[in-house]
């Protein structure tokens, strides 16, 4: 079957060194084996560059069977830098991803990372990693330095993408109110999921869908907690009239023409996302290099599904997504 890595990850060691320069609430720093992404005191992570290689990338692909991965740049974003670094950040990133396309046309795709809480230098980015490099998505993260995904200034974006047919690929970001997590290492394991929740939900209740129904979005990792709670929203604002100032239908029909990635190490946790969706809009993802490929693919094989919407999800829905030859 024909497969495609919707969610996997590169990391430019020159973006590295931009996140070095920040003197902001993000910060880094060199250490014995990388960097440390410092996010102000809540949450540290370790970056190993020699983990991102595009070389050993290819290698897992072909071991895996998968024909195409749709490249990103892991978090953080460029939303976080200063702002005399954001757009020199976001270029790093789509530059290096551009490239890597350009040397494997047969073998990559690319999602570009855009400077989103600078809306000058978002929307320059954007057209120039869409119309000038070819990258195929824009990666919205689940908040932008804090400021919700429905924030005013993100209204051009959505109405370029909507129009461009461009997908807007959600991906976590560490949560604002991530101290309430900070003990435990709560914050990976379970606040990035409920921070996508957030903003998709956010996307939905505030109006966006509703302004762009063309717009394609990406909700990864089976859509985190949203589709479990999918039903108590409804609830909520069908029965109890909620929070539905914004829209004129319920919830999960605006939800139900929102991609999810699959990536997730369950399988009933993927059965319940295919329940709660539709065949054709379902995408493979291994979260590589931080999950293996091969786990996460024999999921989807594993599943207890006709076999030609496994067809789909492992490739066919991402082909047409992503406009792949």
């Amino acid at each position: 079957m024909f497969t495609v890595d919707c969610q996997t990850h590169l990391f430019p060691q020159d973006y590295a060194e931009v996140l070095c320069l920040n003197k902001g609430w993000l910060r880094a720093e060199k250490n014995d084996s990388g960097y440390t992404i410092r996010y102000g005191d809540i949450q540290n992570f370790n970056l190993n560059i020699e983990s991102y290689d595009p070389g050993n990338k290819i290698e897992e692909m072909d071991t895996n069977g998968v024909d195409v991965s749709i490249l990103s740049t892991n978090m953080p974003g460029p939303e976080l830098l200063d702002e005399n670094l954001a757009m020199e950040g976001a270029q790093v990133c789509n530059d290096y991803i551009a490239k890597l396309v350009s040397d494997n046309p047969k073998r990559f795709a690319g999602i570009a990372t855009v400077p989103l809480g600078h809306p000058v230098y978002m929307m320059e980015e954007y057209k120039r990693a869409i119309h000038k490099l070819g990258l195929r998505g824009i990666m919205l993260f689940s908040n932008i330095n804090g400021q919700p995904v429905d924030s005013a200034f993100m209204e051009d974006l959505y109405t370029h993408a909507e129009k461009d047919e461009i997908p807007l690929v959600i991906h976590p970001t560490v949560p604002i109110w991530g101290d309430v997590l900070r003990e435990y290492q709560m914050i990976p394991m379970f606040g990035l999921m409920v921070d996508t929740s957030i903003a998709m939900l956010r996307l939905i209740l505030s109006g966006v869908l509703e302004r762009h129904p063309k717009l394609l979005i990406v909700h990864p990792h089976c859509g985190g907690v949203l589709p479990y709670l999918m039903p108590r929203v409804e609830e909520q604002t069908e029965v109890k009239k909620r929070g539905r100032e914004n829209i004129k239908r319920p919830p999960g029909e605006y939800y139900r023409n929102v991609y999810l990635d699959m990536t997730s190490p369950s399988i009933p946790a993927m059965e319940y996302a295919y329940h709660s969706s539709k065949p054709d809009r379902l995408l493979f993802g291994s979260d590589h290099p931080w999950i293996k490929i091969d786990v996460m693919k024999q999921h989807i094989l594993s599943m207890n599904i006709p076999d030609e919407n496994k067809a789909l999800i492992l490739g066919e829905n991402a082909r047409k997504l992503f406009r792949l030859n």
